[in-house]
């Protein structure tokens, strides 16, 4: 396995255990889907159909360092695509899934235009989409189907030597390889333009073998993922690390689970599951959306960690989860978090395996006025609970910097700023963005450090996290601005924490022409749809205002924290 003491034996991604086992037999792969049987892919047939892929893509025409898009619905033709592109030295990339929630014009405007922007080769999507995009974008389009029959037709006779001499075609590169882009991770913006992080497979490798050692990873091991492909916690963790290691992975469809998130815990039941990484949101979504009679018979015992990353982690999300699924053998212990971001390829921190996760109770007026993250006992009513992130992971370094970028001490609050060896190359081919500063990656996270543990506590910029996804306001603002009715340039979006839900809601204030009660309604109703359509989010609370309700700075610009204020104190007041 990759581990810190055997990193020097692999020299790129394709050194992968499920790549490379002599054990043939062993599931790489199980694929699971409501009311269908589980389709278990062995190591053999895993090698078989990327190689098969791999030389599909050759058919193409696609070589070393090509960008290929992979936008296929989660399947496991996505899988053999990905990493039969790597095997030939291509790059891959999943993108966001078209789903009925986006408008595909959009869809296809900003795919076009990332083609363009990024000089992709080819993108891999779905049969009903191909010939729509394929008018609209400058590189080749394959549907599902062109590129079954392209792949059925490969010529991958001698399976094992036309594997080696690929593998031996990238490995011949040695180190100019591993320095070389693996894939790209694109931001999970809802709209526009997404920023592709260019990961080189050193920091991947890099990546993996630190973070398994933080969790203890062994061989016994088996990681259960319903998350999407497209966003780091799913590529990297549920996705990378299990092939790369040679554990099984048991996979699922996020749409399935997000429809029966029973699917999870049932697949944990059957294939002894022992780690499970779900952002906030979907603690309380298992809590409330599962049934107590679905729940027969299921047990939980194997699991060692879930692991609460990507959105800010709440303290009661966790305590209904253990509430609820105690009884199938879930323990405090099991519920860990790693604060992780695409651009360190996955994890920041993890808090350690085995062992309950550190509360910090502290005054929240000191922080959110002060910020000082000042202890108070739990019983103050000015008591806020912060859960710990963990430590930095080897390789990683985390420190808190003022707006000055200049280092806090311990309890203070600040942007976190990481360095590590396995931070990104670059946002690929936008040399107009530079994150680093003095060779520190800025985050945005606002944060604090107690006895080496990270604590987040929120985002110096205005991202919302909305059920895992990062939701920018001005996105969101602009598609509010076309709604007849509405203001131009008078919407204001800001995230809401809901303590139900375990997430960020989204919240709409719009200054509007109309008087009449149903024109009102008719605007609101539009406002809901044309987010929804346009950038695959909710919009929780709506809010219809008349001229000059919203607050603006002195440069005339719209003062977001200000109009969120006076937006909770009018409910407040109504609500009392």
């Amino acid at each position: 396995m990759l581990t810190s003491k055997s990193r020097h034996t692999f020299n790129t991604l394709l050194d992968s255990v499920a790549l490379k086992s002599d054990d043939d037999t062993q599931d790489a792969i199980v694929y699971v889907a409501t009311g269908q049987e589980p389709i278990h892919v062995s190591r053999r047939a895993f090698r078989e159909f990327v190689t098969a892929y791999a030389v599909g893509l050759r058919a193409m025409g696609i070589g070393p360092q090509d960008l290929v898009i992979i936008a296929h619905t989660q399947n496991l033709e996505s899988v053999y695509a990905f990493w039969g592109a790597m095997l030939i030295g291509a790059v891959p990339s999943m993108f966001t899934t078209l789903t009925e929630k986006l408008d595909p014009d959009i869809y296809m405007r900003n795919m076009a235009e990332l083609v363009d922007l990024s000089a992709v080769r080819a993108v891999l999507t779905t049969d009903e989409f191909a010939p729509i995009l394929a008018a609209q974008v400058s590189c080749p389009v394959y549907g599902s189907q062109q590129l079954a029959d392209i792949v059925a037709n490969a010529d991958i006779d001698g399976f094992g030597e036309r594997f080696k001499s690929l593998t031996a075609a990238v490995a011949s590169l040695s180190t100019a390889v591993s320095s070389k882009t693996a894939f790209l991770q694109h931001s999970s913006g809802t709209t526009g333009l997404q920023k592709g992080v260019a990961l080189a497979h050193d920091a991947v490798l890099n990546q993996l073998a630190a973070y398994s050692d933080a969790l203890a990873l062994t061989a016994q091991d088996v990681v259960v993922s319903w998350l999407p492909l497209y966003h780091d916690m799913g590529l990297i963790a549920g996705f990378l690390l299990p092939l790369v290691q040679g554990i099984p992975l048991v996979l699922m469809s996020p749409f399935d689970w997000v429809s029966h998130p029973v699917l999870l815990l049932n697949a944990i039941q059957a294939h002894s599951g022992t780690l499970c990484w779900l952002p906030n949101f979907a603690y309380n979504h298992c809590a409330r959306r599962i049934r107590r009679r679905d729940l027969a018979g299921v047990s939980l015992a194997t699991m060692r960690l879930f692991i609460n990353c990507s959105e800010p982690v709440r303290h009661d999300s966790h305590e209904l989860f253990l509430e609820r699924f105690a009884s199938l053998g879930v323990k405090r212990e099991m519920l860990g978090v790693s604060y992780a971001m695409a651009e360190n390829t996955f994890a920041v921190t993890q808090t350690v395996p085995g062992e309950a996760v550190k509360l910090d109770t502290v005054d929240r007026f000191a922080l959110e006025t002060d910020l000082v993250a000042r202890p108070l006992p739990q019983d103050d009513p000015q008591a806020t609970v912060k859960v710990s992130c963990g430590s930095p992971i080897a390789g990683t370094a985390v420190r808190v910097l003022d707006k000055n970028n200049q280092i806090l001490p311990e309890r203070h609050v600040g942007e976190l700023a990481v360095q590590s060896n396995c931070m990104l190359t670059e946002y690929y081919r936008r040399c107009d963005l530079d994150p680093f500063h003095a060779g520190w990656y800025l985050t945005g996270d606002m944060g604090y450090v107690v006895d080496g543990e990270v604590y987040v506590v929120g985002r110096s910029k205005d991202l919302i996290i909305n059920a895992g996804k990062n939701v920018y306001p001005q996105d969101i603002e602009a598609i509010i601005n076309t709604v007849p009715g509405v203001h131009a340039g008078r919407a204001v979006v800001f995230g809401v924490p809901d303590k139900r839900e375990g997430t960020e809601l989204i919240a709409v204030v719009a200054e509007v022409h109309a008087v009449d009660l149903d024109e009102r309604k008719a605007i609101n109703k539009k406002i809901r749809q044309e987010v929804a359509r346009q950038s695959a989010v909710t919009v929780s609370y709506v809010q219809l205002v008349d001229a000059k309700w919203l607050v603006k700075t002195s440069s005339g610009k719209i003062a977001r924290a200000a109009n969120r204020d006076k937006w909770l104190l009018s409910r407040k007041r109504l609500a009392s």
